[in-house]
Parts: structure tokens; sequence; C-alpha cells
């Protein structure tokens, strides 16, 4: 791999970081907020998530991965969009599967959890966005 490719994959990366940052603050913010409320992890979870993950979609197609976009003539496809929500349904399920064992198994604090299961999920979709998705 040369320079040139390396210095690209590390820009999109820090890219799909900063695309990451405000996905991770609208999953924080509306998951602590259903928290509060007294709505049990798992829904909250996926509400919460769900957020992140259309806003997602939107930067990461316009900024992180323009140069790699598949899109038809009209800059829409819908193969990119359905593997784009097969990827984000895995990575829900991992989440989810992955905020139960750290809570109810192992006791971590809900939140504490929430960061960690986040560490873990910005990985998996950075590499399923780069290679199958966009």
């Amino acid at each position: 791999m040369s320079d040139r490719q390396l210095n690209a994959g590390f820009i999109q990366f820090l890219k799909f970081n900063a695309v990451g940052v405000l996905n991770t603050l609208i999953d924080f913010a509306v998951f602590t907020l259903l928290h509060s409320l007294g709505m049990l992890n798992t829904p909250a979870q996926i509400i919460s998530y769900s957020a992140g993950t259309a806003n997602s979609f939107i930067w990461n197609k316009k900024v992180t991965f323009r140069d790699q976009d598949r899109g038809s003539k009209d800059g829409f496809d819908r193969m990119q969009l359905v593997r784009f929500i097969i990827l984000n349904l895995i990575v829900l399920g991992i989440s989810v599967l992955l905020m139960h064992l750290l809570t109810d198994r192992f006791g971590i604090q809900v939140l504490v959890a929430k960061v960690l299961v986040t560490i873990v999920t910005v990985v998996i979709n950075f590499f399923g966005s780069r290679k199958w998705v966009f």
C-alpha cells in the first residue's frame, strides 16, 4: 500500500470519526433522555442508535465516502441504502447484546457500558462501511 493510499485511508477514518462524534452525541443524548424517563435499556438503545444511524448515513455518504460513491446517476443507490441498513442492524444487534452482557451479567454501570459498546461498534461500522456499504 502506498503512502498516498495510507494517507487517504487515514483522512477517511478521521472524517468517519468526526461524523461519528456527531452520531454519538445524538445517540447518547437520546439514550440518556429515554433512560432518565424510565425507558428500559433495550428499547432506549434501539431508538437512540437509530437516531444516530440516520444521521450517519447522510453525513458519511456526503462527506466521508463521497469519493467512493457507487450511486446511480441521480446520486441515490438503493442497494447502498440496503447494505447500510443491514450493516447497522447487525451493529445494533451487537450493541444490544453487549449492553445486556455488560450491564446485566457483569454489573457495569449503564453509561460506562454504553461507552465501551460504542468503541466496539465504531470499529465494526467503519470497516463495514468502507469495505461493503460505500
